[in-house]
């Protein structure tokens, strides 16, 4: 069995539903070396026009996917994917065509917004063949790894992360830094989110096998968030987050070490007279409900469930945005997820057997944005 942290899970709105928009001192933050400071100057050039991607008419890569959530790349292209409510894990060519089954993880306890979430392909897959996984089960929200080789033999990573009906966050990502990082929710509990002896509603920073990314550290890199299922790193390895907010405004926010989102206190934009961070994007809930984000061509490409499009967010090179672009907007319904693929491509997973969405025949799917 790997070390694990076990927190106390508080049980706990929704992710992209038609309501609101929902879809002691802190222990001392671990540094990212690979971030640089917010605001610092940075070679990086600015967004070309066209964003790296051809915004034509996707590609269809594959139909008949069942809320799909997560979806991570292997070395040669093709793509692991979750889906939400069966537990499966998928592997799609990476050309595109019907998916085959993986595995289906044991322990996994679906319920609202909870069920299998994010996936990540470990940096050292050519060497350890490690996956990760992050789902809901009966008592918490928790990470695993298991060789795609032996998918059966599943590793407890991280446990005791605050599970609900909603909120449960989800995302997960590899930094160029090598740590894995995990975006949280706060399970319906706003406390939860400025409370450093939680692992709810933060973005964690950890080794592969759970521990804090510096000895002695905490796991927690940015707290004072509602509902984070985007985490994206540009080219300068600055880390950006996407959420939910509740009835006003969703955002993007460029975090750091120590960084506070400022929620419940602030929602959308407004600094905190400084304690908290101020947006480098907020979109109204009705136009967003924001979930996967994935930097390419010096953009980010969000996905938008209750908006029901792609935005780009062009990114100046410097740690902020220009105005987002709306994609597609009610084309391909609720989208949940955005990812490069290892050719330079942007794969995006449909959500609309979610249980709010209005699904077509050929729901879910994958969408493919070919590079320029």
């Amino acid at each position: 069995m790997l070390p694990l942290l076990v927190v106390l899970a508080v049980v706990g709105c929704a992710d992209g539903g038609q309501g609101a928009g929902t879809d002691a001192a802190a222990p001392a933050a671990p540094t990212n070396p690979s971030a640089p400071a917010p605001g610092a100057p940075s070679t990086s050039p600015e967004a070309p026009a066209g964003g790296g991607l051809d915004t034509g008419p996707p590609q269809v890569l594959t139909t008949g996917l069942d809320a799909p959530w997560g979806l991570a790349f292997l070395p040669d292209g093709d793509a692991l994917v979750s889906e939400r409510d069966t537990a499966r894990v998928l592997r799609v060519p990476a050309a595109g065509g019907p998916a085959r089954v993986v595995t289906t993880l044991a322990g996994v306890a679906p319920r609202g917004e909870g069920g299998l979430l994010g996936l990540a392909v470990s940096p050292s897959f050519a060497s350890d063949s490690l996956v990760f996984a992050y789902y809901t089960s009966r008592a918490d929200n928790r990470i695993v790894r298991f060789r795609l080789d032996r998918p059966t033999e599943v590793a407890e990573v991280l446990t005791g992360i605050p599970s609900g009906t909603t909120h449960n966050g989800g995302r997960l990502a590899f930094g160029p830094d090598g740590m894995l990082y995990a975006g949280t929710g706060d399970s319906g509990n706003t406390a939860l989110s400025q409370d450093p002896r939680s692992l709810g509603g933060k973005v964690l920073r950890m080794t592969p096998d759970g521990r804090p990314a510096e000895p002695g550290g905490s796991l927690v890199f940015s707290r004072g968030h509602r509902n984070v299922q985007g985490l994206a790193f540009d080219d300068a390895g600055r880390a950006y987050s996407v959420e939910f907010g509740q009835n006003r405004f969703d955002e993007v926010n460029q975090i750091s070490a120590g960084s506070n989102g400022g929620w419940p206190e602030v929602e959308g934009a407004g600094d905190g007279g400084g304690r908290f961070l101020a947006p480098i994007t907020t979109w109204r809930t009705s136009e967003s409900s924001p979930s996967g984000a994935a930097f390419v061509g010096g953009s980010l490409w969000v996905a938008a469930l209750r908006g029901e499009r792609l935005w780009r967010v062009p990114l100046d090179g410097r740690g902020g945005a220009g105005a987002p672009e709306p994609l597609y907007a009610g084309k391909f319904g609720r989208l949940r997820t955005a990812e490069r693929a290892p050719d330079g491509s942007l794969w995006v997973l449909t959500s609309n057997r979610d249980g709010r969405g209005d699904p077509t025949g050929e729901d879910d799917r994958i969408l493919r944005l070919a590079p320029t």
